[in-house]
């Protein structure tokens, strides 16, 4: 998985938050353990925030919380709360009508099968909670 990416970087988040779920960790802690920005973290575990997966609290014993036990959290959760989808490419097909036709039938097999995998990827994620994760901290 790309090191830079943002299901990379809240999945590893939150995997270590699985271990220690009662301490905070700040922006700058989890920046610095993933090798990026205290912002980019904040905008990443934003989103986790406002799909009610973490909560944060500002000030000195402040920091990012799980909001639910690490086991009812699942990978999955993570994964629609970015918003992101499967490897897709850039959506220009079906407005642009200079599109030439074997363009627009190879994106509609490509969708559909990036559709399948996505699937696959969801299900597999489904099946997996951060406190999997936070056990291979643990032994």
């Amino acid at each position: 998985m790309k090191r830079n990416s943002r299901l990379s970087l809240a999945l590893h988040a939150l995997g270590h938050m699985a271990v220690e779920p009662s301490r905070p960790r700040t922006s700058t802690e989890i920046a610095e353990h993933n090798q990026t920005n205290p912002v980019y973290v904040r905008r990443v575990l934003g989103l986790l925030r406002d799909a009610e997966l973490l909560t944060s609290a500002t000030g000195p014993h402040g920091g990012w919380l799980l909001a639910h036990p690490p086991r009812n959290i699942r990978l999955a959760d993570i994964y629609f709360a970015l918003g992101e989808r499967f490897m897709r490419p850039d959506p220009t097909g079906e407005d642009n009508p200079s599109e030439c036709l074997i363009e627009r039938e190879l994106r509609g097999k490509l969708d559909d099968a990036l559709d399948a995998a996505e699937a696959t990827l969801i299900d597999r994620l489904s099946r997996v909670s951060i406190e999997d994760l936070g056990k291979v901290l643990a032994k």
